[in-house]
């Protein structure tokens, strides 16, 4: 995409490879439809997995997840468990694409103290897709140095920061019960 920057990458569709807390994370623009179906084909992950959410801020999720179905205790909850390591497991909205999603009737999100990512969601208002930066059934990415070759020649862009140091993937949680679908 030549000289260009992530959040022009980001805006035109494009596949971003970036740091979250434990690992290194790929993806792209939640609501575009192409650059969803081209992520999961690069990372050869079934469409009916759903992928993660990213999110610098809780109001930039709030279009992906159905409030509705969220108590007012539930949501003070959610938020406290906040940020960084848990993604959570939230009532989906009826609006967002079923690749997010996936098979499921929930949506996971994440709110990250990760900089880079918090400057990327901030500057479009919007959570990013978030999957590890790794083909299905391999190890993620801890560094972009260490990024997959075959994977890096799909990217359209790197942002070259550090995790957080955390020592593994966020722990998987369903949001409303507190039950641990990944440790």
């Amino acid at each position: 995409m030549g000289k260009t920057n992530a959040v022009e990458v980001f805006k035109k569709g494009g596949i971003i490879a970036y740091p979250t807390e434990a690992v290194f994370g790929i993806g792209c623009d939640p609501d575009n439809e192409a650059a969803l179906q081209r992520l999961l084909q690069v990372k050869q992950r079934p469409a009916d997995k759903g992928l993660i959410l990213l999110a610098g801020h809780f109001s930039q999720l709030l279009p992906y997840i159905d409030e509705s179905k969220i108590s007012q205790d539930k949501l003070s909850t959610i938020l406290s468990r906040w940020p960084d390591g848990i993604s959570q497991l939230v009532p989906k909205s009826e609006f967002i694409s079923p690749l997010l999603s996936g098979k499921f009737n929930t949506i996971a999100v994440r709110i990250t103290s990760q900089a880079d990512v918090v400057a990327l969601c901030q500057k479009t208002n919007k959570p990013i897709v978030s999957s590890s930066a790794n083909l299905s059934g391999q190890e993620p990415a801890k560094t972009w140095q260490t990024l997959a070759p075959e994977l890096v020649n799909e990217l359209d862009y790197i942002i070259k920061g550090n995790t957080l140091g955390y020592t593994k993937p966020s722990q998987i949680i369903y949001a409303l019960t507190g039950e641990v679908v990944r440790d």
